[in-house]
């Protein structure tokens, strides 16, 4: 993993090499709740009532599978947020600056961007969102203080997690330990 210097308290700032293999996309990392509603909170909530238009995966074309270590991009008419978490504990939300039309470069990997790769995701195309929420794990293990993207539908919900150094995504609800947190 390359050198990172802090920018300001509980924000970090990757060497620039590290834009994921994306061109354009430089991601800032936050590992406080506080951190991500002062930055983000604002530009969250104002995405209620608006319609999902596509979700954006970087898809494993060797393997047939979502590669995970890229950030999930949620396209509300326009206004894409792009949400990725590292670590153990860091969470990036970007606004607007992947282009899912230019390729994604990992040594390795054949990858490129799918939208609705998962019938999951597929089934949220067309909802309108009624909120964000910020879920905060509260149990006593290692994980304890993370914060996962929640994009709640009337009846639906996607939730971009931290599954350990790379995204997960699920479509319950929030577990027991997860506390959902307002933005103000």
């Amino acid at each position: 993993m390359p050198p990172r210097q802090r920018r300001a308290k509980g924000v970090w700032q990757d060497d620039p090499m590290l834009d994921f293999g994306i061109e354009g996309y430089q991601p800032v990392w936050l590992d406080r709740r506080s951190d991500v509603v002062r930055e983000h909170g604002q530009r969250l909530s104002g995405l209620a009532g608006r319609t999902l238009t596509r979700v954006w995966m970087v898809w494993d074309m060797q393997d047939d599978e979502w590669f995970s270590d890229c950030p999930v991009l949620f396209d509300f008419g326009g206004e894409q947020v792009e949400v990725n978490h590292q670590k153990l504990d860091e969470l990036s939300v970007t606004w607007n600056t992947i282009d899912t039309r230019r390729p994604v470069h990992w040594p390795g990997f054949r990858l490129q961007w799918r939208p609705e790769a998962l019938p999951e995701v597929h089934a949220l195309r067309g909802l309108s969102l009624k909120e964000v929420e910020l879920l905060e794990w509260t149990g006593a293990d290692v994980p304890r203080g993370n914060i996962d993207v929640s994009f709640v539908f009337e009846e639906k919900r996607a939730t971009v997690f931290n599954a350990l150094d790379e995204n997960g995504l699920s479509f319950n609800p929030p577990e027991r330990r997860q506390r959902s947190r307002p933005f103000h």
